[in-house]
C-alpha cells in the first residue's frame, strides 16, 4: 500500500490505490491458501480451491477498477478526502492507506482459514463456498457493467442510476462483494468443534460489512451524490434499500415522466 500511495501521489489518479489494494490482497490469499502448515507437504484440494477463488475475485475486482482508472476515470471519495485533507492530503493519505492494509491482512486471514480447513474430502459446503463466490463475481460484475451502461448515455449526465440491480439496491456492487466474503466461512466454518480456527472466517463478512456500510464504502459515496444530485438522490434513498436487495418501497415513484 506503500507503493499504492506513491502511485497515486505520482499520477494523480487515486483508482490505483484500489486496483493494487484488489490485486494485493488476491495475491496474499492465493499464498495464505497454499501455505503448507502442520509440516504437510502435500497441498489438499480444498487448498487449491481455495486458491482459485482468491484469484478469480481479485482478477475480477482488480480488472474492473484498472480499465475504469486507465480510462481516465477516478473515485469521488478520494478526491473528497484530498479537498478535506487540504496540504496534509499525502501524508494523511499515507496513513489512511496503512489502515487498509491491515484490513488486507485479517481479509487474508479468513482465506488462509477456508484453505486450511482438515476436512480430508470436499463436500457441500465446498460446493455451496464456490457457488457463492460464483454468484457474487458474477452479480457484481453486472452490476458495474449497468452503472457503466447507463452512465454511457449522456441524457444520464445528472440522473441516478435506477435501473436493473441499481433498481433493489443502492449499492448492489457493495451487496455482492460482501456475499463474496461469505464464501470463505461457508467452507471454513465447523460446527461439530473438530477446526475450530474455522470461526476465524467469520471475520471477513464481518468486517467487510461494517467497511462496506459504515465505514469507506456507502457513507462518503452517498455523501458524494447527494452534493451531485440533490433532491433526486434523496428521493431514490427514500424508495431504495441502501445495502439489501429488495423491492423498492413505491414502485409508482420509479416511472419518469415524459
Amino acid at each position: 500500500m506503500a507503493v499504492a500511495w506513491a502511485i497515486a501521489i505520482k499520477s494523480g489518479r487515486s483508482g490505483w490505490i484500489d486496483v493494487i489494494w484488489s490485486f494485493a490482497l488476491g495475491g496474499a490469499g492465493f499464498a495464505a491458501a497454499l501455505m503448507p502448515l502442520g509440516g504437510a507437504s502435500d497441498l489438499a484440494a480444498r487448498q487449491w480451491l481455495v486458491a482459485a477463488m482468491a484469484v478469480l475475485w481479485a482478477l475480477r475486482l482488480g480488472g474492473h477498477i484498472l480499465m475504469r482508472t486507465l480510462g481516465g476515470g477516478d473515485d469521488p471519495r478520494y478526491a473528497h478526502l484530498r479537498k478535506e485533507w487540504g496540504d496534509a492530503a499525502p501524508r494523511r493519505l499515507f496513513w489512511f492507506l496503512q489502515i487498509q492494509a491491515a484490513a488486507a491482512f485479517l481479509l487474508t486471514l479468513s482465506i488462509a482459514a477456508a484453505a486450511h480447513n482438515p476436512g480430508s474430502e470436499l463436500g457441500l459446503s465446498d460446493l455451496f463456498g464456490v457457488a457463492l463466490l460464483l454468484v457474487a463475481v458474477v452479480g457484481e460484475g453486472l452490476a458495474d457493467r449497468q452503472l457503466k451502461q447507463f452512465r454511457s448515455n449522456p441524457a444520464n449526465k445528472s440522473e441516478v442510476c435506477d435501473v436493473g440491480l441499481w433498481a433493489i439496491s443502492r449499492h448492489p456492487n457493495y451487496f455482492f462483494q460482501w456475499l463474496g466474503w461469505v464464501a470463505y466461512a461457508v467452507i471454513a466454518v465447523e460446527f461439530t468443534g473438530g477446526y475450530p480456527w474455522g470461526w476465524v472466517a467469520l471475520a471477513g463478512p464481518a468486517f467487510m460489512y461494517w467497511l462496506l456500510v459504515y465505514a469507506s464504502g456507502i457513507p462518503p459515496l452517498e455523501e458524494h451524490m447527494l452534493r451531485s444530485r440533490g433532491d433526486k438522490f434523496r428521493a431514490y434513498q427514500e424508495r431504495v434499500n441502501a445495502f439489501w436487495p429488495g423491492p423498492p418501497a413505491n414502485r409508482q415513484s420509479q416511472k419518469k415522466t415524459p
